[in-house]
């Protein structure tokens, strides 16, 4: 009986923690960094470190996608000339694999804010699984050392 309760407890933890970061990484400004999350998670609970790291990329990436979803809406509200830039932003963007190559580079280790460069890609209608599939692949990495570095620093009893 205290497996399945410590199975449950678990699981309502993952949950938890997906949902946080989830809604953290809808908002489109003004939310706390991920990392934070990420960090006090693994200062203050027992979940393993690759767990929280896999579950909080998987869940930030699934809020980015969404926020540029909710973009592409709004950009049919944009005033014409705006719609034409988007558009040809997007046709630079995608008029050469290699562009997108470089642009997904940029976009993985940027120190730019990831919303808005969602919102942007959302508004461009950018194909968005490249920016996800960078997105994700970035942060499983930034996420890793800050977890590591905070379970590392943290005094052994």
């Amino acid at each position: 009986m205290a497996g399945i309760a410590n199975s449950s407890r678990i699981m309502t933890s993952f949950l938890l923690l997906f949902l946080i970061v989830l809604g953290i990484n809808l908002l489109p400004a003004f939310g706390p960094p991920t990392w934070s999350i990420i960090v006090f998670y693994g200062l203050n609970s027992d979940l393993p470190i690759a767990s929280i790291v896999i579950v909080s990329a998987l869940a930030a990436a699934l809020g980015r996608l969404l926020l540029a979803h909710s973009f592409r809406f709004l950009g049919g509200r944009l005033p014409e000339k705006q719609k034409r830039n988007l558009g040809a932003a997007r046709e630079a963007l995608e008029a050469r694999p290699r562009n997108m190559i470089l642009g997904l580079g940029l976009f993985a280790l940027s120190p730019l804010p990831s919303a808005q460069l969602f919102a942007a890609a959302g508004l461009a209608k950018v194909r968005l699984l490249h920016f996800t599939a960078a997105f994700f692949a970035g942060r499983l990495v930034s996420y890793s050392i800050y977890a590591a570095t905070a379970k590392g620093r943290v005094p052994s009893d």
